[in-house]
């Protein structure tokens, strides 16, 4: 089964406030696309809403895949020793052979460390270990190369060029330019509605 990722006419509402509307995408094995916009315009909401987690204000998803998010809140026990807090969703993912995404995120030095006192750039590279371990074919990543230097941004886009090779689908929100060959974006400023009382000439 090839992976594929599509919406059609999507909306989101926020409170009273329209964010976005008219958003349509279909994406196939090999895609990646970055979604770019201002803050507060609505991107985290879109990956949401594509993850299943957010219900949209209007319009439908399909998908075929597994789906992995990567957003501001790793999902990681901030409690624990990283070395638990991966292994917690090692087991409810099945992943027998850690090993290489752990190398890959150069995690090793830090899997006795708990995880609260990790910088955001070690909890963003743990986060992306755990999608890696995850094995999904649809990737929505959500501001992926914030708190990173310039060599973990660099290993972070060789992956997502590595995931979207290998017949992945790659979907993030990003301020930061992404060196992926083949990208796509879309302004999430096109979708948003005009104000009331306000007209185009």
């Amino acid at each position: 089964m090839q992976a594929r990722l599509s919406a059609n006419d999507l909306a989101c509402r926020r409170g009273e406030r329209l964010l976005f509307r008219g958003l349509s995408l279909d994406l196939a094995a090999g895609d990646v696309l970055h979604v770019r916009g201002a803050n507060g315009i609505g991107k985290s909401s879109l990956l949401r809403i594509l993850a299943g987690l957010l219900a949209p204000y209007a319009g439908d998803i399909a998908s075929e895949g597994g789906v992995a998010l990567l957003d501001e809140r790793p999902a990681l026990d901030l409690d624990a020793p990283l070395r638990k807090a991966l292994g917690f969703w090692q087991a409810v993912d099945g992943c027998g052979s850690p090993q290489g995404a752990l190398q890959a995120m150069e995690l090793e030095p830090l899997m006795d460390v708990p995880v609260r006192y990790l910088s955001t750039g070690q909890r963003k590279r743990a986060a992306m270990a755990s999608i890696l371990n995850r094995a999904a074919p649809i990737w929505l990543l959500d501001e992926p190369l914030s708190g990173l230097d310039t060599d973990a941004q660099a290993k972070f886009a060789s992956l997502i060029h590595s995931h979207v090779g290998g017949g992945g689908i790659c979907v993030l929100a990003s301020h930061q330019p992404v060196a992926v060959e083949g990208l796509k974006s879309i302004e999430l400023a096109d979708f948003v509605p005009e104000p009331k009382g306000e007209h185009v000439a």
